[in-house]
């Protein structure tokens, strides 16, 4: 190390006069230090206070910045190093030299900027706001015939694009474009992973999206998925794992997906579809969710199920009931649950079978395909009195929903069974399927779910809860006391924060379940009388009538 104190000590000399041809040999020095034992030369760099003097000899004109740069590139490479970079004050003139014509001072200044900023989220903000993005987009522009230029702007979009801050300054440059006319010219695997890596979290942004889209990015896409679908070898089948996730996260735009739908006629939708039959797990399972994303409006709905898409879907669930593949199970069910979501969809789709289907997978153990499945029958059965009835009556779908109705370790399956239990009551208005639910246990958990911090499932609850007592208070009495139900009445009733519609049906509620002679004393016991009174000033004037007609009820009975 004695030459490398010798080349410092005269680098500071050098450095103060200027004198190129002693700072060149000098930087030789530091770089073969460096390249021998980088740590080492790095803490004696440190040591001797070579970092500040570094600023003055990033000159654009000089010949020695290239190798500068390279050195703060190799120091920067040690995390302990990278504070005292930025103390020295680096960066702004590294940040100057992006506008040099010199592509080896443009290629060693990027890779010092990057080493420096590596795994900081502010220094790379810092980097944001000071407008590196624009200028990184327009060298890769320039300069994309360069392999080690183009590699280091991919590797700092990849850094940069995982800060939020990022996504403007980018949607505001032609990126899109400049990547998608990069990767067609692409032929080796590691450079498309390279560009993948940048497009997945550009992508995630709804404008960039659209901007990629229209830069034909999609049709790229498609080409990666005929090219390697067949293919056996492990970067074939990354590459197709690849393609198909961008293109289905394309797909989450509203605008880049409803371009891409062309009313049902684009040539990218019918591709897409043609992925559902296909043998190839990784293409149904982005066939599905593409479906799932491109059934986010009512129209695109109606137009999907009157050209047959249902029928694709339950097949391909049908070759994945028996040890099925998962996520295909999960995706396939969540097309379908936003396919039922249109009221005109609903009764063609239980004439096509879906319930049927959907009911295979009810010994399911794995969450997300139970929520899924649970979410898809609930929105098929909404308004449609026949089937809520049918499903309502049918004991092992009962049995299943008081089970999973007390799946704690999953508060969405917990949350949409029970939802699904008050919606097999409210749409079927059955005695038969208030018996159903009676019989299986499911009294207990409406109650609970009338306590639920959503208001849409408090209601959901009590709702429910008022058909039980209008159609079969008898045999609902015991669960009703059982799972305190009177008292549960009396604290929405007495919270101030209750909403209106809560308050409404739990007065509607209280009213039903006096003719019972037990519930009907715990009535008498909690004063309900009290809290009603007071509901009759109530600025809502449908929940004052209630409590007058309810106050009545109670002073005539007591």
């Amino acid at each position: 190390m004695d030459n490398l104190s010798e080349a410092l000590e005269k680098l500071k000399l050098a450095s103060t006069d200027s004198a190129t041809d002693s700072v060149e040999s000098c930087l030789d020095c530091l770089l073969k230090a460096l390249a021998k034992n980088n740590t080492e030369a790095s803490v004696k760099i440190q040591e001797m206070g070579i970092l500040p003097l570094l600023p003055t000899l990033l000159n654009p004109q000089s010949s020695c910045t290239p190798k500068v740069a390279n050195i703060i590139a190799e120091v920067a490479k040690n995390e302990f190093m990278r504070s005292t970079c930025v103390e020295a004050g680096l960066i702004p003139p590294l940040i100057q030299l992006l506008n040099s014509s010199d592509q080896e001072v443009l290629l060693q200044t990027g890779r010092a900027l990057g080493n420096i900023c590596y795994d900081s989220h502010s220094l790379q903000a810092q980097l944001i706001n000071m407008g590196v993005i624009p200028t990184l987009v327009k060298l890769l522009g320039i300069h994309s015939h360069n392999t080690a230029l183009t590699e280091m702007c991919l590797i700092a979009f990849g850094n940069l694009a995982e800060l939020e801050s990022s996504k403007e300054q980018f949607a505001s440059t032609n990126i899109a474009e400049e990547l998608v006319r990069l990767f067609q010219k692409q032929t080796e695997h590691e450079k498309k992973e390279m560009i993948f890596e940048v497009l997945a979290p550009l992508a995630e942004n709804d404008l960039i999206k659209l901007q990629l889209v229209e830069a034909g990015l999609v049709e790229c896409l498609l080409d990666v998925v005929a090219q390697t679908v067949d293919g056996e070898r492990e970067e074939d089948i990354a590459q197709l794992k690849t393609a198909s996730d961008l293109m289905v996260l394309l797909l989450l735009g509203d605008e880049s997906m409803q371009k891409l739908f062309e009313g049902g006629k684009g040539s990218v939708f019918q591709r897409v579809l043609s992925w559902i039959p296909s043998h190839n797990h990784q293409l149904q399972l982005a066939g599905a969710l593409a479906i799932a994303n491109f059934a986010r409006n009512d129209g695109n709905c109606i137009h999907m199920v009157d050209t047959g898409i249902v029928q694709k879907l339950l097949e391909l669930l049908d070759r994945h009931v028996e040890e099925g593949n998962v996520t295909v199970q999960h995706a396939a069910l969540s097309a379908l649950r936003n396919l039922a979501i249109p009221v005109v969809n609903k009764s063609k789709m239980l004439s096509a079978g879906v319930a049927v289907v959907v009911l295979k997978f009810l010994q399911s153990e794995m969450p997300p395909v139970q929520f899924k499945l649970l979410g898809t029958l609930r929105m098929l059965i909404d308004t449609q009195a026949e089937a809520a009835d049918q499903l309502g009556t049918n004991g092992k779908l009962v049995e299943r929903l008081v089970e999973w109705c007390e799946a704690k370790d999953h508060a969405g399956v917990m949350g949409e069974s029970n939802r699904l239990l008050s919606a097999l009551i409210r749409h079927s208005k059955s005695k038969e399927v208030v018996r159903s639910v009676i019989q299986g246990g499911g009294v207990k958990h409406l109650v609970t779910m009338a306590t639920s911090e959503h208001m849409i499932m408090q209601n959901e609850a009590l709702v429910a809860l008022g058909l039980i007592a209008a159609l079969d208070l008898v045999a609902a009495e015991k669960d009703f006391v059982g799972a305190n139900l009177v008292s549960v009445l009396h604290k929405l009733l007495s919270d101030e924060r209750s909403a209106p519609e809560i308050k409404y049906n739990s007065m509607i509620l209280i009213c039903a379940v006096m003719g019972s002679e037990p519930l009907h004393k715990e009535v008498q016991s909690l004063a309900f009388i009290d809290v009603v009174s007071k509901l009759r000033a109530h600025e809502n004037k449908t929940v004052s009538h209630q409590a007058s007609l309810t106050e009545q009820r109670l002073t005539a009975q007591s």
